[in-house]
């Protein structure tokens, strides 16, 4: 039975040796140093914020548009005879060109006629005064002391003389008005859109004969924000004058793979705001854009679209950040003196490809980051990297 019992029993205290044996050895053991993990500290671009005076400047698109587009049309009916080469879509025209020509034949027969009605009322009103001279040296010798009436010396008859004469002279200037008419010329230089007749065909007075514009100058229709408005110092209704010529306004365009620029001016705002985009518009003008106000030869060519700034005619202080350094619209991290990133809100007054415009919410020579951050908090520990700030 002893045997047995021992037998049982030596496994047990076997394992139970050796459990102990381990966790002396382990007790014996002596602990290994800890060591503390330094923090490490997130590194950030920086640049210092600038107080400077600005012109801040407006960004805007808007469409070429001509300044005068009309349909050109005739005045009297007739044949047309001949128009011109320059009378063609695209085709370019001066002022006092004849375009069309329309059959005056007519008219130069209206115009002798009406010469000869003249001439013929000439000589019927130097009757008429003659005959009333006569009758008034005839009442004189008989009654030479009494004054004749009107009717005793024909002055009703010398008045009609001289009213027929004034409207025989007015027939004349109206039939050479018509006569002139026939050529077909308009007072300023442009360029034609469209031509709707040819040689032969009959038109009367109002037919559409094409659609033509003025190259003398073009506008550019700029949609406005309320503080844009403000940013460029103009009020609704706002018109250009000698004492304030407008902002001027540089435009540009990409033309052939080439990006061309232009420059004009706003001249007037609209009084009224636009009910649906609750948008002001603004009209840029820009002079001669087809011959000295184009861009190394290429013309600002109505229909084009273009990318506007405009400049404020007044500077005023404000701080300059680079463009990076805004963020979700109104927010800028700064860098305190104490290496720790503040999260500001800041007011925009204009941003641009390069620079971003405060008026507050950010001091002059503070660190602003330039840098990406994942996941910035209130507060954190950076480790700055010193940036020049760009203009």
């Amino acid at each position: 039975m002893k045997k047995k019992i021992l037998n049982v029993m030596a496994p047990v205290l076997v394992i139970a040796a050796s459990f102990g044996a381990v966790q002396w050895m382990s007790a014996a053991k002596p602990e290994p140093e800890k060591k503390e993990e330094e923090q490490r500290l997130i590194s950030l671009v920086t640049s210092e914020a600038r107080a400077e005076p600005v012109q801040l400047s407006v960004t805007t698109q808007g469409e070429v548009r001509a300044h005068t587009e009309i349909n050109l049309t005739p005045q009297v009916s007739g044949r047309i005879t001949a128009i011109a080469d320059r009378f063609a879509e695209g085709a370019g025209f001066e002022a006092g060109e004849t375009l069309i020509q329309i059959d005056d034949a007519d008219y130069q027969l209206e115009a002798a006629q009406a010469e000869a009605r003249v001439a013929q009322a000439e000589v019927l009103l130097l009757q008429a005064q003659a005959a009333a001279a006569i009758k008034r040296q005839q009442w004189l010798n008989l009654n030479p002391n009494k004054e004749p009436t009107p009717l005793q010396v024909n002055k009703p008859q010398v008045l009609e003389a001289e009213a027929n004469l004034r409207a025989a002279k007015a027939a004349l200037t109206d039939a050479k008005m018509d006569l002139a008419r026939t050529k077909i010329h308009l007072p300023y230089r442009g360029r034609v859109v469209s031509r709707e007749v040819g040689v032969g065909q009959y038109v009367t007075a109002g037919t559409s004969l094409g659609r033509v514009f003025a190259t003398d100058r073009v506008e550019i229709r700029l949609p406005l924000t309320d503080n844009q408005l403000q940013e460029l110092g103009l009020p609704l209704g706002f018109v250009a004058g000698d004492n304030n010529p407008g902002p001027e306004v540089k435009l540009s365009a990409l033309v052939g793979s080439h990006e061309r620029q232009w420059s004009g001016r706003i001249v007037r705002t609209q009084a009224t705001i636009d009910q649906q985009t609750r948008l002001i518009y603004a009209v840029a003008e820009v002079a001669d854009p087809y011959g000295k106000g184009a861009s190394d030869g290429v013309p600002l060519a109505v229909g084009l679209f273009v990318n506007a700034e405009a400049a404020s005619t007044a500077e005023r202080n404000a701080i300059v950040v680079p463009r990076e350094a805004l963020r979700s619209a109104d927010k800028v991290y700064v860098v305190d003196a104490d290496n720790r990133l503040n999260i500001r809100t800041v007011e925009v007054l204009s941003t641009s490809e390069n620079r971003v415009v405060l008026a507050a919410g950010v001091a002059d020579g503070e660190r602003v980051v330039t840098s990406t951050i994942a996941n910035p908090v209130e507060g954190m520990e950076v480790q700055p990297i010193t940036q020049l700030a760009r203009r």
